[in-house]
């Protein structure tokens, strides 16, 4: 037998065994065929296709549950949930040679719909029908955890107001990723809305535009956040550029990069880029020991300039991606990283990062369990050197659908996030939400006496030459004398920290070659907007 005709006997062995393998045995042959063929396109990632040959089959069989199931299972894949779930139902109805895989899918459906008792009973069912190892791949338990957590969240809502930032900063397109400096008064985010009529699109991924980074100013004057535009600068190119993050003064931000053009970010690798007169530089790679030949999906930086959390799936995780922190060593070098634990990481994954100005209440999502389907928000407060276990943000920021990332703005009265919610002006939109009835900066949400913070910021001069000085060790002490924070100018002299507004502080300022400084500063506490106070110092030799 030659070795062409071995390989067409052996292609057509392999389409009777898919053939049989429907169980579709009550249709003639010619859909028997036709099964075969549309399920080799479904796993060969040609859904369309499969689906328009499974219809096929079901106009002559429209009472065969398992090319109902086919049919659903496309629809499903397809994201079409109103059609997927008349299929799976009526293949419910029918039973006969039903697939136990419906109500799987029914189930998801359900969930993903908010119906979450007709979701339970369904995926309760298709455990009970399912060899106990394929249910467990399948993760069942965690959705059926994922329903008892949506009921509970949405039976005690929060009291805040969530509204859509509308068309000044979302479009009919994909909006994602929020971030926000701790002033509250620059945002940036990632956008899948074309920067031009001619526009390159990813045509060897979803066919969609390539994602950018646009930003936003808000207006002291109106009060309202300005039209956004794309990023000024050398950061947005013909392939997908992603902000992760930004500094708490609005100097640097994270970008994530994959292109397959780019050697350097093939795979998946974290950047950043600085704001130089009004205008962000090249992104540079943040190299080893962040950046590994694994994917690296993002980071963001503590207050303080002095810690950084990123995602991975580099090994020595928990699951897929987890959350890494790192403690910085010099101006442009980084320790060894560590894997924040079992108690913030899952067996799932988590992603976007965001550490609150407060510098101990980091912010992320995840799909495991807690949440309410999908990513949802979660926190962990740092306590005594150890990270709480995490705690969902609560619904209604919270829904069935794709919530986060969320950040804060420093006096902890309005957040923002993304979500693919009903109701939106496109895939995924921004949301802004007053927090003024819900501490989120406490660790139960309750309101404290001060659960806000406040700003201080300015440049430290040379006393005779008047240019900034680098590296000032800046520490901070309350009125007991107690440390409360500390920071390290830039190479411009400028520093910038965060501290509890309605306070009073000691500043101490050292530098090699100077002489020590101490000031007294007072922080008052903004009612509705972040107070910030600028002060410049100068040392003397």
């Amino acid at each position: 037998m030659t070795m062409k005709r071995f390989l067409l006997v052996f292609s057509i062995f392999t389409l009777l065994l898919t053939i049989l393998s429907t169980k579709a045995m009550a249709l003639d042959a010619g859909d028997q065929v036709k099964m075969g063929l549309a399920k080799q396109k479904f796993y060969a990632g040609d859904v369309v296709g499969a689906h328009n040959l499974y219809k096929e089959v079901l106009i002559k069989n429209p009472k065969d549950a398992v090319v109902l199931h086919f049919v659903g299972l496309c629809e499903f894949t397809l994201k079409d949930y109103d059609k997927a779930e008349e299929r799976f139902n009526k293949a419910k109805e029918i039973k006969t040679e039903m697939r136990y895989e419906t109500y799987l899918y029914a189930g998801r459906i359900f969930q993903y719909k908010g119906k979450y008792d007709e979701a339970i009973a369904d995926l309760e069912q298709y455990k009970k029908l399912a060899p106990p190892k394929e249910a467990l791949e399948e993760d069942v338990d965690v959705w059926i955890d994922q329903c008892n957590s949506a009921k509970k969240l949405i039976a005690a809502p929060l009291d805040v107001k969530i509204e859509n930032m509308g068309p000044e900063i979302n479009s009919k397109y994909d909006e994602q990723s929020p971030a926000i400096s701790a002033d509250g008064m620059k945002l940036v985010f990632n956008t899948r809305r074309p920067e031009t009529t001619n526009a390159p699109v990813d045509a060897e991924g979803d066919g969609k535009f390539f994602q950018d980074i646009y930003f936003s100013d808000f207006d002291t004057l109106t009060k309202k956040w300005k039209t956004a535009d794309d990023v000024p600068g050398s950061i947005n190119t013909n392939a997908h550029d992603a902000v992760t993050g930004i500094s708490a003064d609005g100097k640097i931000i994270f970008i994530y990069k994959n292109d397959l053009k780019d050697p350097q970010s093939r795979g998946g690798d974290i950047y950043f880029s600085k704001i130089v007169n009004g205008k962000w530089r090249t992104p540079e790679n943040m190299a080893k020991p962040i950046n590994t030949t694994y994917w690296e999906g993002g980071a963001c930086i503590s207050p303080d300039a002095k810690t950084i959390f990123f995602t991975s799936e580099r090994p020595g995780g928990s699951g897929n991606s987890d959350i890494w922190m790192a403690k910085r060593l010099t101006k442009t070098t980084w320790d060894k990283p560590v894997n924040l634990g079992t108690d913030v990481n899952s067996p799932f994954d988590e992603a976007g990062l965001f550490l609150a100005p407060d510098g101990k209440t980091l912010f992320f999502c995840s799909n495991g369990k807690g949440s309410m389907g999908d990513y949802d928000i979660f926190k962990s407060v740092l306590e005594n050197g150890k990270w709480s276990k995490p705690i969902n943000l609560g619904y209604p920021i919270n829904t069935d659908k794709r919530d986060g990332p969320f950040v804060v703005s420093a006096n902890a009265q309005t957040g923002y996030f993304a979500s693919n919610r009903d109701g939106g002006l496109g895939e995924s939109d921004i949301y802004q939400v007053d927090l003024s009835n819900y501490a989120v900066l406490e660790k139960d949400g309750k309101k404290a006496t001060n659960n806000g913070l406040s700003i201080l910021k300015g440049v430290v001069r040379d006393g005779y030459e008047g240019y900034g000085v680098a590296e000032v060790d800046i520490e901070f002490a309350d009125e007991s004398g107690a440390k409360v924070g500390s920071t390290i100018t830039n190479e411009n002299g400028e520093y910038f920290i965060t501290l509890k507004g309605g306070l009073k502080y000691t500043m101490t300022l050292k530098k090699k070659g100077f002489k020590d400084l101490i000031e007294a500063v007072e922080l008052k506490l903004g009612a509705k907007e972040t107070f910030t106070l600028v002060k410049e110092f100068l040392l003397k030799k």
